[in-house]
């Protein structure tokens, strides 16, 4: 691909994560901007465009893509529209950067991979916690030998359900394995595997059990797993999304032969590090919008001044291990 001067982005979606999490970031890189949003609601992007101050919108994400000034695309609607849009906007030459999960099984992350291999074009995969300040302390404490050789790596997660969830006529996209790939399962995991895989290197085994125990929606509601890293670290996990509040729970601990370490994905609370010296906590800020240091190096990748490997290629096994848990694969 050529290097972009400026890479003009087009949005297709327009939801709750570009208010909160993206949407501004991309206009606080230099050279960076966005010139048009998509969602099939018009009232929804002419509203969002208006509100952003964004020139252009459209219902129809074709239009979007084929929009001569628009020049990469950022796609952030539910999953199983992922893979779609994705080879849509490869296939017109226009580089891709997806929210996470890549897609809505491992299966689509395949047809993506390929269309970016035959196409030249890149795609790009919004796992932006990889590069956030608090997980980039936790892993300064681990490559630098803080607690010593690892031995174990355990993930423990639980939250009640949400009011949403009780609405059986109107359940929230997440828990529609149609449209989601699972649960939350699916919505929530694929963080907290990215972080340990990115650590750690691939998964190259995972096992796991399924259930609903809530009977609240169709899609597993708890999930135990074990798995097992190129290495030979093992590890295993554990979701719960129908817990009581006082089992609430976003804890990730690595075990060491020197020490432990925990920290949490979702919540940020202070890393704690257990070493024979005592107890020390960490807690680095991170920047008011989430995924700005990630958005800051895909466009410079696409400027051709750094090289981003958080990409098809690095997400796509954070699927693969999703899939083998949920006994999809």
């Amino acid at each position: 691909m050529e290097s972009l001067k400026m890479v003009n982005w087009g949005f297709i979606g327009c939801g709750t994560v570009t208010e909160k999490k993206s949407g501004p970031a991309f206009s606080l890189v230099e050279g960076s901007r966005v010139v048009a949003v998509m969602s099939r609601d018009k009232e929804k992007a002419e509203s969002y465009a208006e509100r952003h101050h964004i020139p252009k919108w459209y219902s129809d994400p074709l239009a979007l893509i084929e929009d001569d000034e628009v020049n990469a695309i950022y796609i952030a609607t539910p999953p199983s529209s992922h893979a779609t849009f994705a080879i849509m906007a490869m296939k017109a030459g226009k580089p891709v950067y997806i929210e996470k999960p890549m897609a809505a099984n491992y299966e689509d992350c395949c047809r993506i991979n390929r269309i970016s291999k035959e196409t030249g074009v890149s795609c790009f995969v919004a796992y932006y916690r990889r590069y956030l300040p608090y997980f980039q302390k936790v892993r300064e404490i681990i490559e630098g030998g803080g607690i010593g050789h690892v031995m174990n790596v355990q993930i423990r997660f639980a939250q009640p359900p949400r009011d949403l969830d009780y609405n059986s006529t109107n359940l929230p996209w997440r828990v529609q394995p149609d449209i989601a790939g699972g649960g939350y399962f699916y919505d929530l995991a694929p963080h907290q595997l990215d972080l340990l895989q990115d650590m750690f290197g691939c998964i190259l085994e995972a096992e796991g059990f399924k259930s609903n125990r809530g009977g609240l929606y169709t899609a597993e509601d708890t999930v135990s797993a074990c798995f097992k890293f190129e290495s030979g670290l093992p590890g295993s996990g554990s979701w719960c999304f129908v817990a009581h509040e006082s089992a609430k729970e976003d804890r990730i601990e690595i075990i060491g032969d020197k020490g432990m370490m925990s920290f949490s994905v979702f919540t940020y609370d202070p890393i704690t590090l257990h070493t024979e010296k005592g107890q020390e906590e960490y807690c680095p800020p991170n920047p008011p919008y989430v995924q700005l240091p990630l958005i800051r190096l895909i466009v410079e990748h696409l400027q051709g001044k750094a090289i981003c490997t958080c990409d098809n290629i690095s997400a796509t096994p954070d699927n693969w291990v999703m899939d083998r848990i949920l006994n999809k694969i």
